[in-house]
């Protein structure tokens, strides 16, 4: 068997054990050092140490340790530590646990359910005006935090329930939350941004400039769908009776807003605006997020040691997963092109004889599938890199491509059979809300990610507009 044939050998099996349900980030480490052990090895190195302390004369028990010793001595082993070590040297990286510590520690807050209360209030006089609210709510918190599964959840919890009390149809609010809940992957700051500009080397102060319009876009035609399907059928989205005794004023809606969403917009804002304006690093940034997180959670009298806690560890176990498959995916990836797999790879691509629209198709519908088995995380960390090399070939940009990524992995929350997002809220929903409901309310919006990303091909400038504007060519 050649080596091409044995990196081809290698991408199946590995495909094969993750659908197994074998965690991702081990396999990726035990297959690349596995295969990367028959890659570099080298019989000289291994055995010349034992071969001299054989001619020495040394003892049985000096002979094994020398054996062991020669059996690890093996460049897989040096790639592995030293792919380690970029991973936890990244600059970009450090940036991950300060993010979702602030998110997390907002959650705890309790910040989330003021802001749904103070954006209902004052939207109460639009069509579906709790649907507004709820995703505008979804998408400030899922800005905030990254995480699709805790906003889908927290979200299930606060405004699906009173939604449903509000004699909302199920699949019309259940559709409003899952579509809701996965804006944070493209509207920056972005958790999955910020992986992909590492994964692509790619500056990420751009993409988050690319990603402003896209993101702005794809939520406005949310509310657009929702406003509509309001008025042409207002069977779905009961308009709200406002008791009077229930009339808010002027000065009362402005205080709901001044100490509910303001702070969070506000807090997100800065974190941004220091980003894009050059006045911090995307690290220093999350800090300064991080800590703004924890001066609002102080300010609603909402931190408790519990809670900082539990905020502190979900942070430290999101990252060591993203990290850890960072490191296998870059051992996989350095032993799968050592064997020649990139190359054959691109031979077949390039066979294909495809435009660059065909290409970017092709990619996109991989991606597509790919997203229903497995989490954004590892589509970006692990098969993301095989395309990045053919960019190239094919004249298409990293930095369009990496928006086109962060659209369509909204769909892989939203399509059938495994939307993830439908199956966070059915697991909090109540039990006469059916998956099916949950599924037909998500696919309005799947339709709305593909006509955002038909937009974006056919007018480029909603990507590079911004980043131009701010940074030039």
């Amino acid at each position: 068997m050649t080596e091409p044939q044995v990196a081809i050998l290698m991408l199946g099996l590995f495909i094969f054990i993750i659908m197994l349900g074998f965690p991702i980030a081990f396999t990726l480490m035990a297959m690349g050092i596995g295969f990367g052990y028959y890659a570099y090895f080298d019989p000289a190195r291994m055995w010349r140490s034992y071969g001299r302390a054989l001619e020495d004369g040394a003892g049985t028990w000096t002979l094994v340790e020398t054996w062991v010793s020669g059996f690890f001595n093996n460049r897989v082993f040096d790639l592995f530590v030293n792919q380690t070590y970029s991973v936890m040297a990244n600059d970009v990286l450090t940036a991950i646990p300060l993010f979702l510590f602030m998110g997390y520690i907002v959650e705890r807050a309790n910040i989330v359910d003021r802001l749904f209360s103070t954006l209902n209030v004052a939207a109460r006089r639009l069509p579906g005006s709790m649907a507004i609210a709820a995703l505008i709510t979804c998408a400030l918190f899922a800005t905030a935090t990254g995480i699709v599964g805790a906003v889908v959840t927290l979200m299930g919890l606060l405004a699906f329930p009173a939604m449903l009390k509000a004699r909302y149809d199920e699949t019309f609010a259940s559709g409003v939350i899952c579509a809701g809940g996965t804006l944070g992957i493209l509207i920056p700051p972005s958790i999955m941004l910020i992986v992909y500009a590492a994964a692509s080397g790619t500056s990420i102060v751009r993409l988050y400039a690319a990603a402003l319009i896209p993101g702005f876009l794809l939520a406005g035609l949310y509310l657009v769908y929702i406003v509509t399907r309001a008025i042409l059928n207002p069977g779905l989205a009961p308009k709200a009776e406002v008791k009077p005794e229930e009339e808010v004023s002027l000065g009362q809606l402005t205080y709901m807003l001044l100490t509910s969403f303001f702070p969070l917009a506000i807090l997100i804002l800065s974190v941004l605006g220091a980003i894009l304006l050059g006045l911090a690093t995307p690290s220093e940034a999350a800090a300064i997020g991080a800590l703004g997180g924890l001066v609002l959670a102080i300010a609603y009298g909402a931190l408790t040691w519990k809670r900082l806690q539990e905020s502190v560890y979900l942070s430290v176990r999101t990252t060591a997963m993203v990290c850890w498959l960072f490191v296998g995916s870059w051992v996989f990836a350095s032993v799968f092109s050592y064997l020649g797999g990139e190359h054959i790879v691109r031979d077949f691509v390039v066979g294909l004889e495809m435009t660059p629209l065909q290409f970017l198709l092709l990619a996109q519908l991989i991606i597509f599938l790919l997203g229903w088995p497995l989490e954004w995380s590892e589509i970006i960390i692990i098969f993301v890199p095989i395309f990045l090399p053919l960019l190239p070939l094919f004249n298409v940009d990293p930095l369009f491509f990496g928006i086109l990524i962060a659209l369509n992995l909204q769909t892989s929350f939203l399509t059938p059979p495994m939307a993830m997002s439908a199956y966070y809220l059915k697991g909090i929903a109540p039990p006469h809300v059916r998956l099916t409901q949950i599924f037909a309310g998500s696919l309005p919006y799947v339709a709305m990610v593909f006509l955002c990303m038909v937009l974006i091909y056919n007018f480029p400038q909603m990507v590079y507009g911004l980043p131009q504007y701010f940074y030039g060519r």
